[in-house]
């Protein structure tokens, strides 16, 4: 089978979301092409991939309607893994070839960065977006049509902000206006919204099934990948059933997905960690942390985006992922840097309801109260300027730091107040007894 997709990243994410959409569409008949694998960063695992022959088990588990689904499916959809450190001519020859039409990335958050170092002449260039543009430049050095690229990160506007990188290299290594309209003409920079939780190499008996495959992947069965356009006719997602939605705009689901299922992690991150509680799915199995996190989603989240019957059945969905028993989400990991994920994930919740109801919600704004007690009393892991202000200034100096909300929230100082001292007095269970019976 021909190779059609360059794919930029190996790891445990794309190789269940992406590289096992792509095996089903070969299975299926409906599109014939194989991935290409390129390493994106020094130290990555394409050798080993190659030795196993690119080929991995995946298990895909959840509940749905209310029942428990499996899937289990042998993976053929890459031919083979490059890295461009150890074999930079293998990465740049894929220029060469027409049958490539789709470039796909996962390269972490961090991935998409412009760094002002990386020359034309390096082999490779350092960042993702400097190994991109030297491939891009060759292409067009080949006279070859461009590329549909299929940005998968997870920050806002991932294609654009790609595309403005790869503009920014060739301007620096004054690659030329006609290689820039080029750039502009024949590729599409596509912004895309991902949306699976890819647990990886399993800690329970499925690893004992497969004790040979070192790339062995677990996923939750739920999936959702949003995208700005439509090529559905060259690469048929919807007609092979999976849950995909070309579109013009990313954005309404974007906020769908940030408020609800991003809102409710971080909505109960902090009360769920000071109770002791370590896992999301002992958090849905707990009957006090269970009700808190209904009442925010049904009183407080819904009402302020909009109770559409597609915003309602994504929050249903989201609540059979949280009870998902076959994946062990750690309270610790979501509460990583938890102080900008509570600006962009719940405080926009949080003002558009004070906006529409003229008082601030009393579940989220009690989240935000065990947010605060939260980095005052235990070791959060966060940038040492945030961990300093949360630990060491007094409640009104913390909601007046617009440095860390991007607002002015000293008008919630009374209530925050209350609420943290509730904490105080009652203990963190009692606290969200107390604003339940509230």
């Amino acid at each position: 089978m021909k190779e059609t997709v360059i794919q930029f990243g190996e790891g445990n994410f794309l190789r269940g979301f992406f590289d096992y959409f792509l095996h089903n569409l070969n299975k299926k008949g409906l599109y014939e092409g194989k991935a290409v694998v390129v390493q994106p960063i020094a130290m990555g695992r394409a050798e080993e991939l190659n030795d196993c022959d690119c080929k991995y088990n995946l298990y895909l588990r959840g509940i749905q309607n209310g029942e428990i689904i499996k899937e289990h499916t042998f993976v053929e959809s890459i031919s083979r893994c490059i890295d461009p450190y150890k074999s930079y001519e293998d990465y740049m020859a894929l220029a060469d070839n027409p049958d490539f039409r789709f470039i796909v990335s996962n390269t972490t958050e961090a991935g998409i960065e412009f760094v002002e170092s990386c020359k034309l002449e390096d082999k490779p260039a350092l960042s993702f977006p400097g190994k991109l543009t030297q491939l891009l430049y060759r292409r067009y050095k080949n006279n070859l049509k461009g590329f549909v690229i299929l940005a998968c990160e997870l920050i806002d506007n991932n294609g654009t902000e790609l595309k403005k990188c790869v503009m920014k290299y060739a301007d620096l290594w004054n690659l030329g206006d006609d290689f820039k309209a080029w750039l502009e003409s024949e590729n599409h920079f596509i912004n895309t919204l991902v949306d699976r939780i890819v647990t990886g190499y399993p800690n329970d008996e499925t690893k004992d099934i497969h004790p040979d495959d070192k790339f062995l992947d677990t996923a939750e069965i739920f999936h959702l990948w949003v995208i700005e356009g439509d090529f559905e006719d060259e690469f048929p997602l919807k007609k092979a059933g999976f849950n995909v939605i070309w579109t013009d705009d990313a954005k309404p689901y974007k906020k769908t997905k940030v408020r609800i299922l991003n809102g409710s992690h971080t909505t109960l991150v902090a009360g769920a960690l000071l109770m002791g509680i370590e896992t999301v799915g002992d958090a849905m199995n707990n009957e006090l942390t269970n009700k808190f996190l209904d009442h925010c989603l049904q009183n407080e989240i819904l009402p302020t985006i909009g109770a559409s019957e597609s915003n309602i059945a994504f929050a249903g969905s989201v609540l059979d992922r949280f009870r998902n028993p076959f994946i062990q989400h750690k309270w610790r990991s979501i509460v990583l840097n938890c102080v900008s994920k509570f600006a962009v994930r719940v405080l926009p919740t949080l003002l558009e309801y004070k906006q529409q109801n003229g008082s601030y919600p009393k579940g989220l704004s009690m989240a935000l109260a065990y947010l605060i007690r939260f980095y005052k009393q235990d070791e959060p892991v966060d940038a040492q300027d945030v961990i300093e202000a949360m630990k060491n200034d007094s409640i009104a100096d913390i909601l007046a730091n617009t440095a860390l909300w991007q607002a002015d929230l000293s008008d919630m100082t009374d209530m925050i107040t209350e609420y943290y001292n509730k904490i105080d007095e009652l203990g963190a269970k009692g606290a969200m007894e107390w604003i339940l019976s509230e």
